[in-house]
């Protein structure tokens, strides 16, 4: 298949979507194969064809024609066959569709660019749009959209039964430009949101300090880069740390994205094994991913956090770090998608994103419709501080106290400022402060030496 081949070179002769949906105009699942060398397309079919069943075929054409005279309205034959088409595929799973037009030009923003619109990743559920998860810092998130939400209305129009690319597309738009969503909550009336809509950056990665030794990485979705994203936080993270003790990955609804960056994170935490493998009917779906030799995370302790907003590449992060032993993984289970869609051109704007194999963890776990279980169980929840009580005090409140000789009041002072910077994030945050008890208790029982990597940095190829 040679479909945009320039804008997904690989280091593994390949680059894969992996069933997560990066921009707001697509349905969740968006894409999982993309350029897959020897898969059936278009211009290579496959080598058995099945006959088609004579009695059906007269029945569809019966119908088409039977549409075509005696509709309350004329419809031209290529609406009713394109409609046919999407019908098709909308029938199978959730996952494959019919994209035509524009939809090209959408895939490509949303894996490798920018997009006006809202910034929110979508889905469909009882006839509604769900909202599987606000891209991190977008109009959406800011608005307080959470995962979870159904959109029942845009602009006052019922959404009841469409489909989530043709609510995306009602939302995108020219950046500056408003749109009203009516939002269905648990526990809440339907409400409304105006929002702004903005250029939508898909920057995956980002870092901080939780405490000394302590760093927090959080992936928002996978695109084709942040493979190469999360390397260069590395390197800034080494950087800064002469002794890091622990790394927390924070995988909480991040939608998915590229296949190919899930295997180089994974990658970038282990130095051999097997990350992740497909099964399909035919042949050339299979596929399998190992680890290379250079791991830039060393083995510093990790823990990963997962929650029912972490969906496909998500999970094969989770699920491969959870079987290698290499991780940690806390929070709550995954979406559980993990099947694997091919796009197939019917012809230059035409083309079928279908489903045509699951993938699987390196131990041979499925997550479809399963998802990914965590190690510690820990729902979302805020962490409440007690207050000091003012008739407690120490040694050090007492006035004219001896100093201790130790002039250690500047890393003090340094460690102080650290917890101060990071109090807002933990007691907003349970389940991050829960893993960061562990990373903890981890070093307590095992103190870690200075962590080690393979290779330099400057020596991966992630591209």
């Amino acid at each position: 298949m040679n479909l945009l081949p320039a804008i997904f070179p690989s280091k593994h002769s390949l680059r894969q979507l992996g069933g997560g949906l990066l921009s707001l105009s697509l349905p969740l699942g968006l894409i999982a194969a993309l350029a897959i060398p020897g898969l059936v397309s278009a211009q290579q079919p496959p080598q058995e064809t099945l006959p088609l069943p004579l009695d059906q075929v007269r029945m569809f054409t019966e119908a088409l024609d039977r549409i075509r005279m005696s509709y309350v309205e004329e419809v031209d034959d290529q609406t009713l066959l394109e409609n046919a088409i999407r019908g098709m595929l909308a029938g199978l799973d959730p996952h494959s569709a019919y994209m035509a037009g524009d939809d090209y030009d959408l895939l490509q923003e949303t894996t490798t660019g920018e997009f006006g619109g809202l910034g929110v990743e979508v889905g469909r559920e009882d006839g509604y749009i769900r909202v599987i998860s606000p891209i991190d810092g977008s109009p959406a998130d800011r608005a307080g959209i959470l995962a979870g939400d159904l959109i029942i209305q845009i602009n006052n129009k019922p959404l009841r039964e469409m489909l989530p690319e043709e609510a995306a597309q009602m939302m995108r738009g020219e950046p500056g430009s408003e749109v009203t969503i009516t939002i269905a909550r648990e526990g809440q009336d339907p409400f409304d949101l105006t929002i702004v809509r903005e250029v939508i950056a898909l920057n995956s990665v980002r870092s901080r300090a939780l405490i000394p030794g302590y760093v927090y990485i959080r992936i928002s979705q996978f695109r084709v880069n942040t493979d190469t994203e999360l390397e260069n936080e590395f390197v800034k993270i080494f950087h800064e740390n002469s002794e890091l003790k622990g790394i927390v990955l924070d995988l909480r609804n991040n939608p998915g994205g590229v296949l190919q960056a899930s295997v180089g994170v994974v990658d970038a935490f282990i130095s051999e094994g097997r990350i992740v493998y497909t099964k399909g009917r035919l042949e050339q779906t299979g596929m399998d991913f190992s680890a290379t030799t250079n791991t830039p995370a060393g083995d510093v302790p990790l823990v990963v956090l997962i929650n029912n907003g972490s969906a496909s590449a998500s999970e094969i992060v989770a699920g491969a770090l959870q079987d290698h032993g290499r991780a940690i993984i806390m929070g709550t289970r995954s979406f559980g998608k993990g099947s694997v869609q091919t796009v197939l051109p019917l012809d230059d704007r035409r083309a079928i994103k279908l489903t045509t194999s699951l993938y699987f963890t390196p131990s041979g776990r499925s997550i479809q419709a399963q998802g990914i279980e965590p190690d510690i169980l820990v729902d979302e929840a805020f962490v409440t501080r007690r207050s000091r009580n003012v008739m407690q005090y120490n040694e050090s409140d007492l006035q004219g106290h001896l100093e201790n000789g130790n002039d250690e009041q500047t890393q003090a002072e340094e460690f102080a400022e650290a917890l101060i910077s990071a109090e807002e994030v933990l007691v907003n945050d349970y389940p991050l402060n829960e893993a960061l008890n562990v990373l903890q208790g981890i070093n307590a029982f095992k103190p870690t030496a200075p962590a080690s990597t393979s290779g330099s940095f400057a020596q991966r190829d992630l591209n």
